[in-house]
């Protein structure tokens, strides 16, 4: 990455390509490397552009820092949901006890989101469908 390196760096590596390919074939080289960061910019744009056009107006809207992966701290994550009480933050002796509902065998999925907890002491029930 260019943007790690300092200036002296920079001079070295240049210094370094005059020695490899010599001065004839210097201006050669960098007009294909100059070319190279072309494509790859219009590469990246076109992507970008297609990538606008498929979501919409709603591109503008989206905070891409909020989903960069270099601001999660996973020691950070952890010691967050330890912290935080069950039950969607209800406070210890305040949340509502679940409602158990039996398992039927063919129940939907549908049944499963209107409330049934898993009961590890119940078989799980045969379904036909599924296998």
């Amino acid at each position: 990455m260019i943007g790690n390196l300092s200036g002296g760096e920079i001079l070295l590596l240049v210094l370094a390509a005059l020695v490899i390919l010599g001065p004839a074939r210097l201006p050669e080289y960098a007009a294909k490397l100059a070319r190279g960061v072309r494509w790859v910019r219009d590469l990246a744009e076109g992507a970008k552009g297609q990538l606008k056009d498929e979501l919409g107006p709603g591109f503008e809207e989206i905070d891409w820092r909020q989903l960069d992966p270099r601001q999660y701290d996973p020691r950070r994550i952890v010691r967050e949901a330890l912290s935080t009480p069950a039950e969607g933050g209800a406070a210890p002796g305040t949340e509502k006890p679940a409602t158990r509902m039996a398992a039927v065998p063919g129940a939907s999925s549908a049944t499963a989101r209107r409330g049934v907890v898993h009961d590890p002491t119940r078989a799980t029930p045969y379904d036909t469908d599924a296998t």
